[in-house]
């Protein structure tokens, strides 16, 4: 089975997250990567916890399956093998501060002459223009800046960081829809062209209902819990044994959720309504709980699917990892060592074709600097 990107050669100079995100995400769809990381530290996430047997799973899980060639953009040899990679390459990645690569002479005008078809992408915290585009910035700098963690925790609380590092994981994501529409349109042009992702600008990217709730109303949300703040009963919910979620998003689901808890308060004009369920929102929680808490969370989760109602649990990673549905998607795979053995656990492909195959392990992550003989006689081949 030939994976869509089966031959595609990434040349990836990107470190820590959001590019090598993007990298991961092309490599699962079948493209070859080629990492190029500083002699001697590579990537910096090779130092991230936690370990095992010395090596870093951060590491391992992100950059599975891609091939390492430690090169000095400085250092005039290898400026020549990084030049042969760049003749061999369909994309190059980068996520430095803007005009770091021009004063190495790799920046996008420099290359485009001289690689009509190449694909440069490029990653940075607030992209290549603008006022701030010279400013260094982290996954917290951008939730924060971008108004993610303005919208994110319990209310007339400190604002909260979202748990997952959405900053890096979302740049990454756009970054690879970047470069397949580039790969598209090269199909039809025959050039290559330049990708300029902004974590900040993905954030913003993000935010969807806020920016609607700001513009109509004039005043920006606060966080709001669990709750979804145009959206009722849209939260979690107490049972006898803990907490449980029910996003009833429609009349028409609320009316079954009433009659699933035998509520009879469909047509109480207080909430027959999603407006009107939104201003009594702490009321109608109080009357739902009044109900579940008789039983436990699964008598509910269970009862509310049968009727049709949008329900489940709150896990830990722990019990997602070992979900049957998720089990089922083939979403939790296993990163191989060197010998083939099972190493790592890391998350699947949840990009499902069916033209790809979707295999239950993963190629182990290279060693700093350990694909240098190969890549390099691969380069000197007719």
């Amino acid at each position: 089975m030939l994976a869509p990107l089966d031959g595609l050669i990434i040349l990836d100079l990107t470190h820590v997250l959001a590019g090598p995100y993007a990298s991961m995400t092309l490599s699962d769809l079948g493209a070859r990567v080629i990492k190029v990381e500083r002699p001697g530290v590579g990537d910096d996430t090779r130092a991230f916890p936690p370990f095992k047997d010395g090596e870093s799973a951060y590491f391992a899980t992100i950059n599975h399956g891609k091939e390492s060639i430690a090169l000095d953009l400085k250092n005039a040899k290898d400026r020549i093998v990084f030049e042969e990679l760049l003749q061999k390459s369909d994309v190059v990645l980068e996520n430095y501060r803007p005009g770091v690569m021009e004063r190495l002479g790799y920046g996008w005008d420099d290359l485009q002459p001289k690689y009509p078809k190449l694909i440069y992408g490029a990653v940075s915290g607030f992209g290549h223009s603008g006022p701030d585009s010279q400013r260094p910035a982290y996954d917290m700098v951008v939730q924060a800046r971008g108004g993610v963690m303005s919208i994110t925790g319990e209310r007339d609380r400190e604002p909260v960081r979202v748990g997952a590092s959405i900053g890096d994981i979302a740049a990454g994501m756009f970054l690879a829809q970047g470069i397949l529409a580039a790969l598209l349109q090269r199909e039809k042009t025959g050039e290559g062209q330049k990708i300029d992702i902004a974590m900040l600008d993905c954030q913003l990217a993000m935010l969807e209902h806020a920016i609607a709730l700001t513009t109509i109303s004039g005043e920006a949300p606060r966080p709001s819990g669990a709750r979804h703040p145009s959206i009722t009963p849209f939260e979690t919910f107490h049972a006898a044994d803990g907490l449980f979620v029910i996003a009833a998003g429609n009349d028409v689901l609320f009316a079954r959720l009433c009659e699933a808890l035998e509520l009879p308060i469909a047509q109480d004009e207080r909430f027959a309504t999603n407006p009107a369920r939104c201003e009594n929102a702490r009321l109608l929680k109080r009357l739902i709980e009044a109900v579940t808490l008789e039983h436990g969370k699964r008598h509910w989760i269970d009862l509310l699917t049968k009727a049709g109602v949008p329900t489940g649990p709150i896990q830990n990673v722990a019990e997602v990892l070992e979900d049957p549905q998720i089990r089922a998607r083939n979403m939790v795979v296993d990163v191989l060592d060197r010998d083939g053995n099972p190493a790592y656990v890391a998350a699947g492909n949840p990009i499902k074709m069916s033209a790809l195959e979707d295999p239950s392990t993963r190629p182990a992550a290279p060693k700093l600097d350990e694909n240098r003989e190969e890549i390099l006689t691969w380069l000197r081949e007719a």
